[in-house]
């Protein structure tokens, strides 16, 4: 942790590497912690005290009492969908009001852009990208193309403003004769405008920095994962935002020189939701015992993960780009009864070997695998590392010796008691 400066946790894979938890586990330490990219098609699932919560735009250090929580100005937020998370938070007793802060940069999703969502990815066909249909891609459109709203927007002239952003998508829906009914969506929609003016709408990049000049820490947690980055992900199946650290500086307006640790997370194995290359992909038993191990569903959409080996070849080009300096592996005990592990060490790529990522993961893709030997423990009772078995103490060696980075915090089970931190 690094007073007056921020740190940086964000996923290494596609996605659902467990942020959620580490970011809980990690915010004690922290006195601000700070949401930077993504919109509600992520989900953090915590579990603590025999209760789950998924999260989808707040920040994961809500349940640490007395934290201020800050939505940056990269993050898309549905009005709508946050009542809904937000209230159901208060209904279990966290108060909300005081301590979560809201960008007035932060762009909203509106009705039409999850129509919009719909209408484009019918239109592709087999060619779908396999969104979540959220909005989240054209409203990150819309703030490209300079045409979108804000969350600063609803403190003025705000029936104006929506009614013309509006009128635009439905003249985009009838040129492409996508039928829709957004009545009732709506309506809750604006409920949750109102709503959304019940909290503190802050210049969250003043805020950030005056947070830093008093020499307090903030941690700043992304959404999604590397690969789904949309300039260094397996595009064009990822998501419309930076998932890389950079969009910790872009999605909160910090300086690079005041990013001090970035944790990068990594599962022991890997997994992906929806379309796109996956280059170790397990289609056999063993991926479903994996997926069935591990609980692999969406945490928003309950949809079925894709499971493979881990690969080592895509998690040096996260490190990489993101510029990791520890590295916290989730998910370990879902491979306790392994006789065997693999780990992908290199790509055939046509033939050839290759050990960097390339510019198409797409087709051609052949994993070369190293095999160890699985450890046949079950590690989720364990307190300390001195308890791993001698193969699982070889697997982080063989893990870091690859990655050149330390894996500092391990997780063997979902609960928040269920963390080893290395010495």
């Amino acid at each position: 942790m690094n007073k007056g400066k921020v740190d940086v946790l964000l996923g290494l894979q596609w996605g659902d590497e467990g942020k959620g938890k580490v970011v809980d586990v990690l915010t004690p330490k922290y006195d601000v912690i700070a949401r930077f990219q993504g919109g509600p098609n992520a989900g953090h699932t915590l579990e603590f005290e025999g209760q789950k919560y998924v999260l989808r735009s707040i920040p994961s250090g809500i349940f640490q009492g007395g934290k201020v929580n800050i939505i940056g100005n990269g993050v898309v937020l549905a009005p709508d969908l946050f009542m809904e998370e937000a209230k159901a938070l208060e209904a279990s007793g966290h108060d909300l009001h005081s301590r979560l802060h809201i960008s007035k940069k932060a762009h909203l999703i509106m009705p039409t852009h999850r129509v919009l969502d719909a209408a484009y990815e019918a239109q592709k066909g087999k060619d779908k990208v396999g969104t979540t249909g959220k909005g989240i891609g054209p409203t990150y459109t819309d703030k490209i193309s300079r045409n979108g709203l804000r969350v600063g927007d609803i403190l003025e002239n705000f029936p104006e403003k929506y009614a013309k952003a509006k009128a635009r998508h439905e003249a985009i829906l009838k040129s492409l004769n996508f039928e829709y009914d957004i009545t009732e969506v709506e309506k809750k929609w604006l409920e949750g405008v109102e709503y959304l003016r019940q909290f503190p709408i802050v210049d969250s990049e003043h805020e950030i920095n005056n947070i830093l000049k008093s020499g307090k820490s903030v941690l700043c947690e992304g959404a999604q994962g590397t690969m789904l980055d949309v300039d260094f992900g397996s595009y064009p199946f990822v998501t419309s935002s930076n998932t890389i650290c950079a969009g910790a500086c872009t999605g909160l307006g910090i300086g690079p020189n005041k990013i001090g640790d970035v944790y990068g997370i990594m599962k022991a194995y890997c997994t992906r939701v929806g379309a796109g290359p996956f280059p170790t992909e397990l289609f056999d038993e063993t991926g479903k015992t994996i997926r069935d191990l591990g609980h692999e569903y969406g945490a928003v959409t309950g949809r079925e993960r894709r499971c493979g080996w881990i690969d080592l070849v895509a998690l040096k080009y996260s490190i990489m780009v993101n510029g990791v300096t520890q590295l916290i592996m989730m998910k370990s005990d879902v491979l306790d009864g392994f006789d065997t592990i693999k780990a992908c060490v290199a790509y055939k790529q046509n033939g050839v070997e290759i050990d960097y990522f390339p510019y198409n993961i797409e087709e051609g893709i052949e994993p070369v695998y190293q095999e160890l030997p699985g450890w046949k423990t079950d590690m989720t009772k364990f307190t300390s590392e001195d308890q791993f078995p001698k193969e699982f103490s070889d697997y982080i060696s063989f893990l870091e010796k690859q990655l050149e980075t330390p894996i500092k915090i391990i997780s063997i089970g979902p609960d928040r008691d269920q963390t080893i931190v290395r010495k």
